[in-house]
C-alpha cells in the first residue's frame, strides 16, 4: 500500500539553506546576487534559516 506524499518535509526544507549542498548554495547565490562564499559564510554566522541568511546577504 502506497502512502500519500506529504508536503511537510518540503515546506520545512524551503525554510532552510543547506550550506553543504552545492545546488542550494548556487541557488541562493544566484537569487541574492552573492558569491558562493558569501552564502556559506552567512549560513555559518546566521544558521541555516533562509530568512536569516537572506537578511545577512542584503547587508
Amino acid at each position: 500500500m502506497a502512502q500519500d506524499q506529504t508536503t511537510r518535509g518540503r515546506n520545512q526544507d524551503r525554510d532552510r539553506v543547506a550550506g553543504g549542498q552545492d545546488h542550494e548554495v548556487d541557488y541562493e547565490a544566484g537569487k541574492m546576487d552573492a558569491s558562493r562564499k558569501d552564502v556559506r559564510d552567512a549560513v555559518k554566522s546566521e544558521g541555516n534559516s533562509r530568512a536569516a541568511v537572506e537578511k545577512k546577504l542584503k547587508e
